[in-house]
């Protein structure tokens, strides 16, 4: 997988900074990055829909008709809460399909596991640790940890805790950093994952998800992009 190379990189003389594809999953997401980058034509912004199946799709339809040097899934999405309070941000240091595979007698077992695939793509290190530094240098609050990608969004304090003992240090929780990673891998392209975190990962209490502050988060921090990529 090629990697992206920081904005300061560029040198007098060489080629423009290549184009950057945003996957988002919903219309208000896609406007609150929107918002954040300020009308630059180096990044194109998709709303490719909720879930895994939904989000790869649009990434690779998006990559077949445009030419770009990475892919960066943004959004809202749930934060452990131990890792990852309301409100902030996450960087993923690796994207992980976290319910693929199948239940058997002795408990979960991933599809790596049971040798059909690989459940974690990873991520652009370099530049996830540049950005996780400069969105703290701008006073943000920021985490790194795995991001997982989930079909059902966890909504029990019991599947909650089987996900963090199942992946140590896990930070956040979304339903489209897989799909879009795989997408992006399949034409070698390096890949970030960014979240705003609207809610704890754990018993579903929909009154008291932080959308409107995680949408401003999720501006904040696009503006950040501009800086970094």
């Amino acid at each position: 997988m090629n990697s992206i190379h920081p904005r300061g990189e560029a040198a007098e003389g060489q080629a423009a900074l290549p184009r950057v594809l945003i996957v988002t999953a919903v219309a208000a997401e896609r406007d609150a990055v929107l918002r954040g980058l300020g009308g630059s034509d180096r990044f194109h912004v998709i709303a490719a829909g909720a879930g895994p199946a939904a989000a790869a799709a649009g990434t690779a339809a998006a990559l077949a008709a445009g030419d770009y040097g990475c892919v960066v899934n943004a959004g809202i999405g749930g934060g452990f809460p131990e890792v990852a309070p309301l409100g902030s941000l996450v960087v993923a240091s690796e994207i992980i399909a976290a319910d693929l595979g199948a239940e058997t007698p002795e408990g979960f077992r991933s599809a790596a596991e049971l040798g059909f695939s690989s459940v974690s793509v990873p991520v652009d290190s370099g530049t996830a640790h540049a950005l996780a530094a400069a969105l703290a240098a701008a006073g943000l609050v920021v985490s790194t940890g795995p991001v997982l990608t989930v079909s059902t969004a966890t909504g029990t304090a019991e599947t909650a805790a089987l996900l963090a003992a199942r992946h140590p240090g896990a930070a956040g929780e979304a339903m489209e950093g897989h799909g879009v990673a795989v997408a992006a891998r399949a034409l070698g392209l390096p890949v970030l994952e960014l979240r705003a975190v609207s809610n704890p990962v754990g018993p579903r209490d929909r009154a008291a998800w932080q959308i409107p502050a995680a949408l401003n988060a999720l501006t904040e921090a696009a503006a950040i992009l501009l800086e970094v990529l």
